[in-house]
């Protein structure tokens, strides 16, 4: 019972995620040929709000869950890091045609050969945290 305000978020996502095509393959294949705007559209709304729910945060001082404060670290200034797990984050996202919450999404469709991605990005997450002391941070 706890977790249900957490299920019922989830299942909204699921459905903007949905209703606005985010989860469509074509979609997605349109936006890395450069062929429509729709996708860089919701990118674009993700990333003000994004912004602007950072903002609120910082200003409001707000908590998390657990009642402890929600901390930002300064960014370091190596670009080459972000390059890098950038290229493969999107070569994932360009071979897959989702990214993380499309994915889970995707299954909940009825679309079963996204367990397989499902799959292999959870592998690649717990291999990361395998090697994440050896990487330059």
């Amino acid at each position: 019972m706890k977790f249900l305000k957490y299920l019922i978020v989830g299942a909204l996502f699921g459905i903007v995620m949905a209703k606005s095509e985010a989860i469509s393959w074509y979609r997605i294949q349109e936006m890395f040929r450069f062929q429509a705007f729709h996708m860089y559209g919701i990118i674009g709304v993700a990333v003000v709000l994004g912004i602007i729910g950072v903002a609120i945060i910082k200003k409001l001082k707000l908590k998390d869950v657990e009642g402890n404060p929600i901390l930002f670290f300064p960014k370091s200034k190596s670009i080459a890091r972000y390059l890098f797990g950038g290229i493969i984050f999107g070569l994932g996202w360009a071979l897959s045609g989702a990214c993380p919450g499309p994915m889970v999404v995707n299954i909940g469709y009825g679309f079963a050969s996204f367990t397989v991605v499902l799959f292999f990005a959870t592998v690649g997450t717990y291999v990361y945290g395998l090697i994440r002391d050896k990487l330059p941070h």
